[in-house]
């Protein structure tokens, strides 16, 4: 599990909701220089958890993988210098 990494969402473009593969997760808000505090969230036994900061709300989808949301492109790839 170390060497997991913890998918990060964004939700650039104000959707109501987002579906999401994994129930330990990063919300950013809207991407960068717009983002919010990366806060980590954990659906736990729920199906969905609203994000304290903007609002957004992830819904599990045990179909998806990591990394694929619906809407599709609201998966946040962090640029390493």
């Amino acid at each position: 599990m170390a060497g997991d990494r913890i998918p990060h969402f964004q939700n650039e473009d104000g959707h109501a909701s987002i579906e999401i593969g994994v129930k330990e997760f990063m919300c950013v808000g809207a991407n960068p220089p717009f983002d919010h505090p990366h806060v980590f969230l954990d659906m736990g036994s729920d199906a969905e958890k609203v994000c304290p900061y903007c609002s957004t709300l992830y819904r599990f989808n045990d179909t998806l993988d990591a990394v694929t949301t619906i809407p599709a492109g609201c998966s946040f790839r962090q640029l390493v210098a």
